[in-house]
């Protein structure tokens, strides 16, 4: 896809300076103006804080380290060393009143588009919207610092000693999670096995799973013993058009040997081969010829049928694989951790096993490195039992890792000024030091509130009976005293089970295919389909044609990529002469459409849509550098984005245009409608789908979803209900942000996250939205 290209010299968001520079003259008078203004005077206006992003098209996705970067730099600042943002620019950071994060639990932008016409409040405020990657086990710590320990009532991180501390007496180790999970003595490995409900939570593939019907079952149905052979699996993964697919499988025994280590094409095309964690480049998978069915065949007739498996959050490799396998030891939960916390694979191996793994001088992760490490610490844990891996006292040793190594006659004051210097200017490439911390340490106490545990934090005032209404009053009262605050609310678990999330999936799919279908007619019974795919093809890029003769006179059902080449085809054709007949040109009736016209006002009408033109047409010979060229005449034109085809890569007869100023984009409108007076083959219209939709529409549209028939009545009627339901609380839940909103200082960032969903029932990227506040 083609990314948002600027044109006729605008500025993109640089990293730099916090503010800009005020001319001498500027200055000279601000001076003037502090010794001889009447105190009585107008006081001069305060600087506000100002955020500028150039998200357009493939510049719309960002990482969630991206997102960390943003919210160290707006917490701490230029003073404290931290960088601008390098996707974004924060003008006048220090002038900022503080930072709120908005955290909606489990949801994803599936939620925000299904239910878009109660998001009322999100669509119209913020300027700035952007695509997460699905949500990982760990989102909340990833947006702060990874496995950040913020308690503090820890004694460790005033200690200026921690020897002493390593081991826990015997009366502290009744408390450690480890020994409150499995007991303290010794057992079998058939006790460590994930047990069904396990599997279940922690999404598993599993035989009749949702999702799963066409996943490989490996057939190890033995029954499980002491002595059954264990096998370390890791796989690294590429994100592609589908999703993430496996791209790099290891294998090995209970010796350690390797018995598998292959590289694997992916089915779809590679849109990012993440080399700085699965170490795959284009050039290295380019020769590769093995398939993903070749893997699973393979692994297959390798596993014995008492065969145990072990990795480290092995659910996602099982998932990428595509597979089912019944016995499974998880040495990301075996380690067990208090709130849901999971260590990360390369401290266990240093901490455990004093093996240092996933080293930054490699070109990223070692699968068979990694299987290993997770079978060593697997056997370590059979072998010691729970007690001897308690007595390790891993929190511990994973807080100290993380302090300066200053000598013992140092005072606590001086130890927190080292740690804040050496985290803040850390190297990126290195682990992400937890800013949390240094606001902490500078006497700026974070605020942490939801109703589930927060991730990594000891500062979240956890009560699992707390209602969005109580947190929501909460923060009225606490966020004004706090400069930095994360509030997550939530849904209750009905509401976001898999298989309601499937059953909003499909629905949403089915009204989008509506909305890209349009039907046109009648023709006559000879009219040349060539002539009417050409018309309609100058509307935008068509996926599909077909002639429906059902009727007594043929019609042509046309299905369009996007939604404004089909909005464009019903406003410009309907009662047109096409192929020698005046025909009419509509969309399908049915109960998903009613509101349609509603919806498309209000796509129009969003605040990402403002100042964004959809131009088709376009011949497929021209390049980004003719379009700009060919643009180039149209006032005030910030980006060019020309989206392409996630399959074949090729761009479509379509482009969008982003201008500097609303009424700009409606002289290019007029401008471009003149032009095809003259006869240019140009059509163009008002954005419907901001430019982080377009993917996110692709990939619905093309996925592979059920038919309509597919959903039992019943079920349905249960779906419908619980939609009801969810339609009352997101639109309760957008008012409850719209009153935080308000209540917030001018120039404070406000940044809303749905972190997106991501399991064997199926993956939905996150979304985010963000604007400071000026009223």
């Amino acid at each position: 896809m083609a990314k948002g290209v600027c044109v006729n010299g605008c500025k993109r968001p640089r990293g730099g300076g916090e503010d800009v520079e005020e001319p001498q003259g500027a200055r000279k008078k601000r001076r003037l103006g502090d010794a001889g203004v009447c105190p009585n005077g107008p006081k001069p206006k305060e600087k506000s804080s100002r955020l500028s992003a150039a998200l357009f098209g493939e510049d719309c996705e960002i990482s969630h380290d991206q997102v960390y970067e943003l919210l160290k730099y707006a917490a701490l600042g230029k003073r404290h060393n931290a960088t601008q943002p390098s996707w974004c620019h924060i003008y006048h950071q220090s002038h900022l009143a503080g930072v709120v994060v908005i955290v909606l639990h489990e949801m994803s932008q599936l939620h925000f588009y299904k239910f878009y016409l109660q998001f009322k409040h999100l669509r119209k405020v913020f300027q700035h919207r952007f695509t997460l990657p699905p949500s990982s086990a760990n989102f909340l710590a990833n947006l702060y610092g990874e496995e950040a320990n913020l308690n503090p009532q820890n004694s460790a991180r005033g200690s200026t000693s921690t020897s002493s501390q390593c081991i826990p007496n015997s009366s502290d180790l009744q408390w450690d999670p480890i020994i409150q999970k499995y007991g303290g003595e010794k057992r079998g490995l058939t006790s460590y096995t994930l047990t069904l409900e396990e599997l279940k939570k922690n999404d598993y593939p599993m035989k009749g799973s949702p999702g799963c019907e066409d996943y490989m079952y490996t057939e190890c149905d033995q029954q499980r013993t002491d002595s059954s052979p264990l096998f370390g699996l890791d796989c690294e993964m590429c994100l592609t058009a589908k999703g993430n697919e496996v791209t790099h499988v290891s294998l090995v025994d209970a010796q350690g040997r390797c018995l598998l280590n292959e590289l694997v094409k992916p089915e779809s095309r590679i849109v990012n081969y993440r080399t700085r964690f699965s170490g795959i480049t284009r050039k290295i998978l380019l020769p590769v010829k093995t398939k993903l069915a070749d893997i699973q065949t393979r692994l297959k007739k390798m596993l014995p049928h008492d065969a145990v498996l072990v990795g480290h959050s092995l659910n996602a490799d099982l998932q990428a694989l595509q597979m089912i396998h019944p016995s499974v030891i998880d040495t990301s939960l075996l380690f067990a951790r208090n709130e849901g916390r999971r260590f990360k694979l390369k401290f266990l191996a240093k901490a455990v096993l004093g093996k240092e793994i996933q080293c930054e001088q490699k070109l990223g992760h070692d699968p068979a490195e990694d299987a290993r490490a997770s079978l060593e610490l697997a056997q370590f844990f059979i072998e010691q039992g729970p007690a001897k891996v308690a007595e390790l006292n891993l929190e511990m040793l994973l807080t100290t890792e993380r302090l300066t190594e200053v000598s013992q006659n140092k005072s606590a004051l001086q130890l927190q000024q080292n740690t804040i210097q050496r985290q803040l200017n850390e190297p990126p490439h290195l682990s992400k030091p937890c800013f949390l911390d240094c606001l902490q340490m500078t006497g700026q106490k974070p605020l942490l509130l939801g109703r589930q545990e927060l991730d990594s934090s000891g500062l979240c005032q956890s009560n699992l009976s707390t209602s969005n209404k109580q947190i929501l009053q909460r923060a009225l009262k606490d966020v004004p005293l706090s400069t930095f605050s994360i509030i997550q609310f939530s849904l209750d678990p009905e509401y976001v089970a898999p298989h309601l999330l499937a059953g909003i999936c499909e629905k949403v799919r089915i009204k989008l295919t509506d909305m890209l279908t349009i039907y046109a007619g009648p023709f006559d019974e000879s009219f040349c389909l060539k002539s009417v795919k050409k018309e309609f093809g100058r509307c935008g890029p068509i996926r599909s044609l077909t002639v429906v003769t059902e009727t007594y006179q043929p019609y042509v059902c046309i299905q369009y990529e996007v939604l404004e080449a089909a909005q464009l085809a019903v406003e410009s054709l309907n009662g047109a002469e096409v192929a020698g007949v005046c025909i009419k040109v509509q969309r399908p009736v049915s109960g998903t459409m009613l509101d349609c016209d509603l919806l498309i006002k209000e796509l129009e009408l969003d605040i990402e849509n403002e100042g964004v033109i959809y131009v088709a047409g376009l011949k497929k010979s021209l390049t980004e550098t003719d379009l700009q060229e060919e643009f180039s005449q149209l006032k005030d034109l910030e980006a060019l984005f020309l989206p392409r085809d996630l399959q074949s890569g090729k761009h479509r007869n379509c482009c969008f245009l982003k201008f500097q100023k609303s009424e700009s984009a409606v002289d290019a409108l007029e401008v471009i409608n003149g032009w095809a007076r003259k006869g240019s083959r140009l059509r163009s219209r008002k954005a419907l789908a901001p430019g982080h939709l377009w993917r996110w529409i692709w990939q619905m549209d093309h996925g592979n979803g059920k038919q309509r028939g597919d959903i039992l009545c019943e079920e349905k009627e249960q779906q419908s209900d619980s939609e009801q339901e969810l339609r009352k609380k997101l639109k309760k839940l957008d008012q409850h942000i719209r009153k935080l909103y308000r209540s917030l200082q001018n120039n404070t960032l406000c940044v809303v996250l749905f972190p997106g969903v991501n399991s064997i029932h199926g993956s939905q990227a996150g979304l985010g939205l963000m604007g400071i506040k000026d009223d």
